[in-house]
């Protein structure tokens, strides 16, 4: 993805010399933006169904992957080092759990991601190899907000699912963190003592802002695919006597095989 054109240009002056301050002061606008998506908003109103969290839930584990893995193979990089805590905050295990609590244990069948996320997973894996400071964007944007708002939405989650236990939930528990604000203070730290050259700094926080807008397409993407999917459960068969048109054939074609793919996570 090539950065936004429109990105708001952050002065490092004016936004103090903490990156970590810089990357908030950077996304700001993106970060608001992402939280209002038509998706977010059901979920933070504790209106988020099964279907919609199982959907979240693929997404998410293939995101965590690609980012988890470039983040090990990384794990020396003079950027990366610092901000490395994989037994503190890796997602993927968590996550599979999860799947396979919802989904089964033929979860990684049943596992439908749409475009945006594949593209937001490539990018993941592109800077990996060639940029790996820019995975420091990603894994701040991602762990932290996982260990602030992540937590509220845990138990939106639990309670708008009539979840008895917190099965299904360990992607929002993080048991290597005693205290999740003294680990954020610990991880900012860490992360504040990186250096850095201008030009890469200005490159990080254009990639963070980058990360936000990532998750606003998936979030986007999977609005659309559950809307579509609805929709097309909602419409009356065609009689047998009717004889559909080759246009109506085409777009009958292409939302069966869309609901046929959602089919598989057996809602």
């Amino acid at each position: 993805m090539e950065p936004l054109k429109s990105a708001r240009k952050v002065d490092l002056q004016d936004s103090g010399s903490d990156l970590s301050e810089q990357i908030k002061a950077a996304t700001q606008e993106t970060h608001v933006r992402a939280e209002n998506t038509q998706f977010m908003t059901s979920f933070q109103k504790g209106q988020i169904t099964r279907t919609q969290y199982k959907v979240l839930l693929c997404s998410l584990y293939e995101i965590y992957t690609a980012l988890e893995e470039a983040l090990d193979r990384n794990s020396s990089h003079p950027a990366v080092a610092p901000i490395y805590f994989p037994q503190e905050l890796d997602r993927t295990e968590a996550l599979e759990r999860d799947l396979e609590f919802f989904l089964g244990p033929q979860w990684r069948s049943r596992v439908i991601v749409p475009a945006a996320t594949h593209r937001y997973a490539q990018r993941l894996r592109e800077i990996g190899k060639v940029k790996p400071e820019l995975l420091v964007a990603h894994a701040y944007t991602r762990y932290l907000g996982d260990l602030s708002g992540g937590q509220v939405l845990g138990k939106l989650a639990q309670k708008a699912m009539e979840l008895e236990s917190k099965d299904g939930l360990s992607f929002f528990s993080f048991p290597g963190v005693n205290s999740a604000n003294r680990f954020k203070q610990l991880y900012r730290s860490r992360m504040n003592s990186i250096e850095l050259s201008e030009e890469q700094r200005r490159a990080v926080l254009q990639e963070a802002v980058d990360a936000f807008d990532f998750n606003i397409q998936v979030f986007d993407e999977l609005q659309k695919m559950l809307s579509v999917t609805a929709e097309s459960a909602e419409k009356p068969k065609i009689p047998l006597s009717a004889t559909p048109s080759p246009v109506q054939l085409t777009v009958g074609l292409c939302v069966g095989l869309l609901t046929v793919g959602i089919g598989l996570y057996n809602f």
